[in-house]
């Protein structure tokens, strides 16, 4: 087969000047593979760094998760009644109630501790209450999450516990009411997990405080110590911890860098030198050149891919954190509304205590009236004093409930008529009924039959499963809300029924989670308190199971009182 002119004037180049030629495929050689090893060099430490910001972000934002729950916590538990009724000293009983409470909020959020100091510092409840080495009674006024929260609302403070010798992160709150100050809430939080979980990995993950030092580790050794220098085969990325004076810190190893190096320089030296010394190879040794530079594209191709998804997931969580943000300033904004209900709630029973007097005023005028009137009188004059007693009494009737309901909880479980508290809450939800048009249909219970509750929070959540129903009917043809009651001897359930689209299975398996809520814009939080008042009383609140073409039943069961 005759060479082609290409092949021809190499064949005579290399004939004339072989001695230039193998010194110029020399310094081909040399130069390339020079070259090829600081491209792949900058290439793996592009990559190398792209990962450990990846994971850094990635762990960063757990760790802020986590935070963010456990400042949710302490708010919550700040704006707790039962806990503040406890940092009023009313009775020891409610001591011991919060720390029920406290040690079933530590299960649900995973706290490793939380518990409630009055101003002097004393711990007067706490999660491990019933442990040996329980917190109740221990001071904690020299503490700084102590001091600050009462200066500044709020504080955080990473350190070792004075009981469990355990580092942790302490996330303080202020305890307020209408007297100022009353306490502190103070929720521990343990990262022995998390830490765990970083260990898995290669690259060392750890965070610095303030003051420069570690606080969190995957190498407990290094904890409580300045951060170590890099070394030369150590690459480290860094990320700041929101709302803390924290910095997440990955550290990983380059050394697979520089061995990729040098195999990318010698594969590179090796191919110029088969092609300068082999020109009956010159063909393949091309096609060979032009096979590694595809697939070293498509390998930069692939990684560019890799780090666009990664960074479209690190969008799609930031996006999530916004949306989470939003979410926590909306039930901050409920929480304002609903002081503002329980201001409102506080002038309506004022106004119908006022209104007491000038009512048995009218009353009596009228019964007066009445004894005075001679005995030849219109009859429409009877007819309109007898009116004006009866709406004086339908009047005194109202406020009485309403002065009732008011009342703050007593804390003292006893029995109770079911009757009775049917009853006043039906009234005091009776005019919002007109308005929509409900109506409601009552058992026949026995004038005697009591169940151990407190009469207040039992009206209390009555009148909260009354209300869902009637809004759960809003705009529906003959709305109608059905109570009934069975009695199991030394129980008593009390159901109540309305007759509306229902509970969908997603709704049910979260009705009694907090924050989870299908009102546009409710709380969430209802249905929780509502049950654990019913845990108190010693008995339950639950949710009937979702049936196609019935409404929603929830059912209340209660100890029943002494025959």
């Amino acid at each position: 087969m005759p060479s082609s002119p290409d092949e021809s004037f190499l064949t005579g180049l290399a004939s004339r000047h072989l001695g230039l030629i193998r010194l110029i495929s020399l310094c081909l050689v040399v130069s390339g593979a020079i070259a090829a090893y600081l491209l792949a060099h900058q290439s793996q430490l592009q990559r190398i760094e792209t990962e450990a910001l990846s994971s850094a972000q990635s762990r960063a934002q757990s760790l802020e998760s986590i935070l963010s729950q456990q400042r949710a916590v302490a708010a919550i538990l700040s704006d707790d009644d039962l806990v503040r009724d406890a940092l009023r000293g009313l009775s020891f009983s409610e001591h011991e109630a919060v720390s029920i409470k406290l040690d079933r909020m530590r299960a649900d959020t995973q706290s490793s501790v939380i518990y409630v100091l009055d101003r002097d510092g004393d711990a007067i409840a706490a999660s491990n209450w019933d442990e040996p080495d329980s917190f109740v009674g221990v001071n904690y006024s020299f503490r700084d999450y102590f001091t600050k929260a009462l200066r500044d609302g709020t504080a955080m403070q990473f350190a070792l516990g004075t009981v469990s010798h355990r580092p942790g992160l302490y996330l303080s709150h202020d305890v307020t009411g209408p007297e100022g100050v009353l306490g502190v809430v103070v929720v521990k939080t343990e990262f022995d997990k998390l830490e765990s979980a970083w260990a898995i990995s290669a690259d060392q993950t750890f965070v610095t405080g303030a003051e420069g030092d570690v606080i969190l580790s995957s190498r407990p050794e290094t904890r409580f110590r300045p951060a170590q220098p890099l070394a030369s085969n150590e690459l480290a990325v860094a990320r700041p911890i929101a709302l803390t004076p924290w910095t997440l810190h990955v550290v990983t190893s380059t050394a697979s860098a520089r061995q990729s190096d040098l195999i990318a320089a010698l594969g590179a030296g090796s191919l110029m030198f088969l092609a300068a010394f082999g020109l009956d190879r010159t063909l393949l040794g091309r096609r060979r050149a032009l096979a590694r530079v595809r697939a070293e594209a498509n390998r930069r191709l692939e990684l560019e891919a890799a780090v666009r998804e990664r960074t479209k997931d690190l969008q799609d969580e930031m996006a999530e954190r916004r949306r989470a943000e939003q979410r926590l300033a909306g039930m901050q904004a409920d929480l304002v509304q609903a002081n503002k209900l329980a201001t409102l709630g506080q002038v309506t029973a004022g106004l119908a205590h006022e209104i007491n007097q000038p009512l048995a005023t009218i009353r009596l005028l009228a019964e007066n009236a009445q004894a005075m009137l001679p005995k030849r009188v219109a009859p429409d004059v009877v007819e309109n004093l007898g009116s004006i007693v009866r709406m004086s009494d339908r009047i005194s009737q109202i406020t009485t409930e309403l002065r009732g309901f008011s009342r703050k909880a007593t804390g003292e479980i006893r029995p109770v008529k079911l009757r009775d508290a049917i009853e006043a809450s039906v009234l005091l939800t009776a005019s919002r009924r007109r308005v929509e048009g409900a109506q409601i249909v009552l058992p026949d219970i026995p004038p005697d039959l009591t169940v151990i509750v407190e009469a207040v929070r039992l009206e209390q959540v009555l009148v909260n499963l009354i209300q869902n129903a009637q809004e759960a009917m809003a705009g529906q043809a003959d709305p109608r809300i059905t109570l009934g009651f069975t009695n199991f001897g030394e129980r008593v359930e009390l159901s109540i029924t309305d007759n509306g689209p229902g509970l969908s299975p997603e709704i049910v398996s979260q009705l009694f989670m907090p924050f989870a809520t299908s009102k546009p814009d409710g709380l969430g939080l209802g249905l929780v308190i509502a049950q654990g008042i019913m845990r108190d009383f010693g008995g339950d609140l639950r949710a009937d199971p979702f049936a196609p073409g019935q409404g929603a039943t929830f059912r209340i069961d209660l100890p029943r009182g002494p025959k």
